[in-house]
């Protein structure tokens, strides 16, 4: 039986939260004050400052506003705060994550309606071209980067000039695209690109952030339907002084501060991409091989995280997932509605010889599943 034992027990094949190195979780190791100018003007300036130049060469359209708690804060203070009371946001979704923001604009009562399409279909810019030419009053569209329900990798640039065409204001979930896919937000006519902490940049969970175009921004004050979820009022508190409104997670912020050093010498979003990219093909090569066939086309396939289409009827995902986490890995279920499936990951601090370690386990427990 192979046995694998590193110094964690076991990698997070998860598209979040995912493993991360040592040094990553080292930083966690000291204590911060909020109110110090060595946290705020020192760390957190800093990341502001580096978020903006990771995501557009024109920095001085943009700027970056850290918000506690996971990624889903971000995105629900983002349309709780960006949407006017006279607005309608156009949410696109062929996703659980998509269903999120939907479900998130009802219970703030936001006028919205939805563009669905199926969980193996990407969004066509056509058919979206459409619908905001029948509701000429939609004055924002929403979408899901990277559908982490299947590992869609939807049509971004297509699908924001659509959007811009028809005068709306463009929102981005990049919650697992941004920094594993290179992009350039105003390249893409991104307004509002809301990612986390635990993602692609590789920190631990805790905060996410909202990288947003300033004069857009600016149109955000009193439109909040939280006081602690207001994106406008904490980008005011944290230009004058890079303090958070309310007590900041000092700790995972220092870690993210180390997860962006470790991004650089890596060799940026590029390279970090190929890493992924590289991982990903050497999965799906390796499961085809051992009889697990990708749901997903080719074609429609991020880098980031592989939905697998259970290889028998009585396939047990549970007995599968037990087996192979006392072997080193912990792999995700599945989340598609339309069939039996579970996911594995390929972000994180995760290399090329982690997904072939990966495929000498499952294919020596192949006939324990």
């Amino acid at each position: 039986m192979y046995e694998f034992i590193p110094d964690n027990p076991y990698l997070l094949l998860t598209p979040g939260p995912l493993s991360t190195s040592k040094s990553v979780r080292n930083a966690l190791l000291r204590d911060w004050c909020t109110w110090d100018a060595d946290y705020n003007e020192d760390i957190v300036q800093n990341i502001r400052r580096r978020l903006v130049a990771l995501a557009t060469k024109k920095i001085g359209d943009y700027t970056a506003v850290l918000m506690q708690g996971s990624g889903s804060f971000s995105v629900e203070a983002t349309i709780g705060s960006v949407v006017p009371p006279d607005g309608k946001l156009l949410v696109i979704t062929n996703g659980a994550y998509g269903d999120r923001i939907a479900r998130m604009a009802k219970v703030l009562k936001l006028k919205h309606i939805a563009y669905s399409c199926f969980e193996t279909e990407a969004p066509k810019p056509e058919i979206l071209s459409i619908i905001l030419g029948e509701h000429p009053d939609i004055t924002h569209t929403a979408l899901v980067h990277c559908e982490t329900t299947t590992g869609m990798l939807n049509p971004l640039s297509e699908i924001a000039k659509v959007a811009k065409k028809h005068g709306n204001v463009f929102i981005l979930d990049a919650m697992s695209s941004f920094g594993g896919i290179p992009f350039d937000m105003a390249d893409c006519n991104i307004d509002f690109l809301i990612s986390s902490a635990n993602k692609c940049i590789q920190g631990v969970p805790g905060f996410g952030f909202v990288i947003a175009k300033k004069e857009e921004l600016l149109k955000c004050k009193d439109n909040a339907r939280s006081l602690c979820l207001d994106l406008y009022g904490q980008w005011k508190e944290m230009d004058k002084s890079g303090k958070w409104r309310y007590t900041s997670p000092t700790h995972i912020v220092r870690a993210f501060y180390q997860a962006l050093d470790e991004l650089e010498i890596e060799g940026g979003v590029e390279a970090r991409y190929q890493r992924y990219c590289k991982n990903q093909q050497l999965l799906v090569n390796g499961m085809k091989e051992l009889g697990f066939r990708p749901f997903l086309p080719k074609e429609l396939q991020s880098p980031i995280i592989t939905s697998f289409v259970y290889p028998t009827l009585d396939f047990n995902f549970d007995n599968f997932y037990k087996i192979v986490k006392k072997l080193g890995f912990v792999l995700y279920p599945g989340k598609v509605s339309q069939a039996d499936t579970f996911r594995i990951g390929n972000i994180g601090e995760v290399f090329p010889k982690d997904i072939m370690r990966l495929l000498e386990v499952i294919e020596s427990i192949r006939n324990e599943i």
